[in-house]
């Protein structure tokens, strides 16, 4: 079961938004020969909408609200990597979830972000209606818009239930795609170097 939700405070607005999913998932409930108001599904409609907005809440937020303040002055010029960030992305085809993880890497140019923030960016682009593909660029495109790095790596390794639930049913498979910019291109030993950290064996393992 379901754990129990909190709900935020909504503005009438969000809430006109809430009301129009809910309304639209009660008639897909009817469609598919369900009854939404037997007992199970009396509140779906509105626990999906809220769902479904929290899932596509990157798309109202934007790159520089994201990372804020959390850009420090540094001398750091080696690679700074973050791995293993986990996220949960839906299929704009199917709308079916992706879940997986990205590995990034960049080499500061005087100013470092703050790690949290890294996973911040992959949310934002994450949470929205996605293709792996893309997701890849734009991450890799916001860290190096961010803090102007000298260069950037990204690595996301993802399953994607449309392909495990529906069509091929493929369980077991997972998309591997990345995106390298700046010194991660133009540099093989850079690129080797980020490569193997990201497949290191991890803490406690």
């Amino acid at each position: 079961m379901c754990q129990q939700e909190n709900h935020p405070v909504q503005t009438d607005e969000e809430n006109a938004q809430l009301n129009t999913i809910a309304r639209a998932t009660r008639e897909i409930l009817i469609a598919i020969g369900e009854d939404p108001d037997r007992d199970g599904l009396k509140d779906t409609p509105q626990r999906f909408a809220r769902a479904l907005r929290d899932l596509t809440r990157g798309m109202s937020g934007s790159l520089q609200e994201t990372v804020g303040t959390a850009l420090f002055e540094s001398d750091n010029d080696e690679m700074v990597v973050v791995r293993n960030i986990e996220f949960y992305s839906l299929c704009e085809h199917h709308m079916l979830p992706i879940i997986g993880y990205v590995d990034i890497g960049y080499i500061p140019n005087g100013k470092v972000l703050g790690l949290s923030k890294l996973a911040r960016i992959v949310e934002l682009y994450a949470r929205r209606l996605q293709i792996q593909e893309n997701m890849t660029q734009q991450i890799a495109e916001a860290v190096e818009q961010a803090t102007n790095a000298l260069g950037v790596g990204v690595q996301i390794r993802a399953e994607h239930m449309c392909m495990a639930m529906r069509g091929v049913e493929k369980v077991e498979s997972e998309t591997i795609t990345s995106r390298m910019t700046g010194l991660f291109r133009e540099n093989p030993a850079t690129r080797s170097e980020f490569l193997q950290l990201i497949s290191q064996t991890g803490i406690g393992r």
